[in-house]
């Protein structure tokens, strides 16, 4: 009688990836496992990321690097504000999925 291995059962949950905040005196934010950006403004900008949703607030506030296939952003400004949100009201997508619709 032959046996026939089978595959191990896989999870077909998506993987969390490791989420890193690095901040720089204030003026540069290096951030990982963000998978969208919600809102982008000079004074604000939210991300959701794996841990939840990332408020930043500040002064003159722009994205350096984006890399939708890896999670990693660069952020520059004067950042005076950061706040997670693990339970984020529902909102009809980010400018990532605008984007690409």
């Amino acid at each position: 009688m032959a046996t026939t291995n089978l595959p191990e059962s896989r999870n077909t949950a998506p993987q969390k990836r490791p989420h890193n905040f690095l901040m720089e005196g204030r003026k540069k934010l290096s951030i990982t496992a963000v998978r969208d950006v919600a809102l982008f403004e000079e004074t604000s900008i939210v991300l959701n990321t794996d841990m939840g949703e990332l408020t930043l607030g500040g002064k003159n506030l722009h994205i350096n690097r984006l890399s939708v296939e890896t999670g990693e952003i660069d952020i520059e400004g004067y950042i005076e504000n950061v706040s997670y949100d693990d339970n984020p009201s529902p909102k009809g997508g980010g400018i990532l999925s605008k984007l690409f619709r």
